[in-house]
């Protein structure tokens, strides 16, 4: 019988220096103040949830977001034809780049969006959609209701767009709002 010789390695100590872009950052440290922790811990907390592991095209998509927005960035959600799976060689990756409501949406955003080059997910262009929350209870546009029925959270500060989405699928549920079909395409309308 042999026994182990090796020396014993000493347990790492888990402190490490992590350098990114200022803007992600800020956002970061914005988040963090909302969840009333530290930037560490927020961190870590990140690190260690499902939505840590994003892939180079899905992190590039939400860095670039944060970049724009810095410390107004809510929530990074990828929506529409490719989430369904639906998608041709024609289509883009539809993207909801969620901002506080203090961020004007107006062209010059969009502007500054595309002065950077092209993003690509799953093998198609990004197509930015820069919006806001819609208020709380309020019933929301058919974007929205399909976002909350098919849409995929890259990014979101806190729970604010996670909590919002799931009470536009409970408006749905209760019949507040309701998806149709016209000559193939969906459309929402309110009850009543």
């Amino acid at each position: 019988m042999q026994s182990d010789t090796t020396t014993p390695k000493s347990n790492p100590s888990g402190r490490f220096v992590l350098r990114i872009e200022p803007g992600l950052h800020g956002a970061l440290r914005t988040a963090a103040r909302a969840a009333s922790v530290s930037l560490n811990e927020y961190c870590a907390r990140k690190l260690a949830s499902p939505g840590a592991s994003l892939d180079a095209e899905a992190a590039a998509l939400v860095e670039r977001a944060a970049r724009l927005l810095g410390e107004s960035l809510v929530g990074v959600v990828a929506f529409g034809s490719w989430v369904r799976g639906e998608s041709g060689a024609a289509s883009d990756f539809d993207v909801l780049l969620i901002a506080e409501e203090r961020v004007s949406i107006t062209r010059e955003l969009y502007g500054r969006w595309d002065r950077e080059p092209a993003l690509h997910c799953r093998g198609h262009e990004v197509e930015p959609h820069f919006v806001h929350l819609p208020p709380e209870g309020a019933v929301p546009s058919g974007t929205w209701a399909e976002v909350a029925t098919d849409g995929l959270v890259l990014h979101e500060r806190g729970w604010l767009v996670s909590e919002r989405l799931a009470d536009i699928r409970r408006m749905i549920s209760a019949g507040r709002i309701s998806r149709r079909l016209l000559h193939g395409q969906p459309y929402w309308v309110r009850a009543g």
